[in-house]
């Protein structure tokens, strides 16, 4: 019976040098939301006929995303490379917001707050699409799910 999810996600560590606390908490709330719920299918079809549920694991290399999907019990299944290059605006539009929108909490009023992060939502959701097209016939997922991967994948970019 297929079970489309991802049940746990690990993050190449090697490749992130330093986040900050806020960063950090973005990381564990976007990997415990995703692990909440999350739909996640990989086209492929398999001659044993498995369909989930998945560990995926990200990494960054060379400039590309790789997302290596693996069984239930961590035996490798398959794996993708997105060339990172349409994503590089967005993500460095979102760590600028996010700045700001960390800066607006500490000292802004509430309707700067709001105005900050209604713009740091919009690019989220226009990267989590983006991340959706690239994916398109590969993985099949839900928008909340390339959210939180959108996410992680920004974290994964932070060099110092």
């Amino acid at each position: 019976m297929a079970d489309p999810r991802i049940i746990d996600i690990e993050l190449d560590e090697r490749t992130i040098l330093w986040r900050s606390a806020d960063i950090e908490q973005e990381r564990r709330i976007a990997i415990f939301d995703l692990i909440e719920g999350n739909y996640f299918a990989p086209q492929k079809q398999h001659p044993d006929g498995y369909a989930g549920p998945y560990r995926l694991a990200l990494s960054v290399e060379e400039g590309r995303l790789i997302l290596q999907i693996k069984r239930e019990d961590g035996s490798p299944l398959e794996a993708h490379i997105l060339g990172m290059g349409r994503f590089r605006r967005p993500i460095r539009d979102y760590f600028a917001i996010c700045d700001s929108y960390y800066q607006a909490i500490r000292q802004s009023t509430p309707q700067q707050i709001e105005t900050i992060d209604m713009a740091r939502r919009g690019i989220h959701n226009e990267a989590a699409e983006l991340l959706k097209d690239r994916l398109a016939g590969k993985i099949e997922l839900d928008f909340d799910t390339a959210r939180r991967l959108f996410t992680l994948i920004c974290v994964l970019h932070i060099k110092g």
